[in-house]
């Protein structure tokens, strides 16, 4: 079957539209109850992009999501958050219910422009692309966070005047640097998962340099990111809370121990060590070492004579 081309929806009145809503009370910020979508109303795999953030809550929806590469279940109570032109679909329906709850709030580029907001959204890395982590909630911060959805609701149905941008604004970052919060909390609370993380991340570091690196040059922070599917950023908070360390510092000390290992066990000239490693220069790699160790290749190698 051809693949359909995605919708975009340019403004926030053509997704009202789309999902047969009434029309937004504000052209730029829309809060949707999601009991109101008749998720019937999109074809099945029908891809959409949409032109504006969206911070989405929701129970019991009854259907996948893909959102990237990565399908979400929304049977849990979570939250998970997108940036314009980012690409979901609603991959099928799980099952007929009329118990979907939740929001998703719309906010447009142009709502946040001429505030501080406008460059700080960027650094809040949920709304990274990459990003396939949702965030769980307990009850109590999703009785949070469902409070400021209203707050920000009864603002702009309330009538509109040269308050409603500065008081909506503020509700927006108190609900991202909770967010924020509750990721941090999250990377804490979920050691299971992020040790598994840790170990996949171990186990692609070995058999990247168990394998021929003469045509793939040193491992990169978004060579692995890519290859866990999970952003870049996620996956250096989550190293730096279990190890203390950068992603970059990570590959660093795993080159160490490999080159190490091949010094002190094998026969192998520093050149070709170098080259195993995936450097392209063997002067590269002596600097490298030496800076780690603070011996260069051979003296440590005679350390062990």
């Amino acid at each position: 079957m051809e693949n359909k081309p995605p919708i975009r929806l340019k403004t926030i009145t053509e997704f009202h539209k789309l999902w047969a809503l009434p029309k937004p009370e504000h052209p730029l910020i829309s809060v949707v109850d999601y009991r109101e979508i008749n998720h019937s109303l999109l074809g099945s795999d029908q891809a959409v992009i949409m032109d504006y953030f969206s911070i989405t809550i929701k129970r019991d929806l009854g259907v996948k999501v893909v959102y990237g590469q990565e399908s979400f279940d929304f049977d849990e109570g979570l939250m998970f958050f997108m940036a314009p032109n980012q690409v979901f679909k609603i991959e099928k329906e799980i099952r007929n219910t009329i118990d979907h709850t939740g929001f998703i709030v719309l906010i447009h580029p142009d709502f946040l422009w001429n505030t501080a907001l406008a460059k700080t959204i960027k650094k809040y890395e949920f709304f990274n692309y990459a990003m396939h982590e949702a965030l769980f909630l307990s009850e109590k911060e999703e009785e949070m966070v469902l409070n400021i959805i209203q707050n920000i609701k009864i603002e702009y149905h309330s009538n509109i005047d040269t308050f409603t941008q500065n008081i909506i604004i503020s509700q927006l970052e108190t609900l991202l640097n909770y967010s924020e919060r509750f990721y941090q909390r999250q990377f804490i609370t979920r050691k299971i998962a992020n040790h598994k993380i840790l170990e996949r991340i171990e186990d692609l570091l070995d058999n990247y340099f168990n394998d021929d690196l003469s045509n793939k040059g040193l491992p990169t922070v978004k060579y692995i990111a890519e290859s866990l599917n999970i952003s870049p950023s996620y996956m250096g908070g989550l190293l730096k809370l279990l190890t203390g360390q950068s992603t970059l510092q990570h590959i660093q000390n795993k080159i160490v121990e490999k080159a190490k290992e091949k010094l002190s066990t094998t026969d192998l000239s520093v050149g070709q060590i170098a080259y195993e490693l995936g450097f392209e220069h063997s002067q590269s790699f002596n600097k490298f070492f030496k800076t780690k160790t603070k011996l260069s290749p051979l003296e440590f190698r005679t350390s062990f004579n």
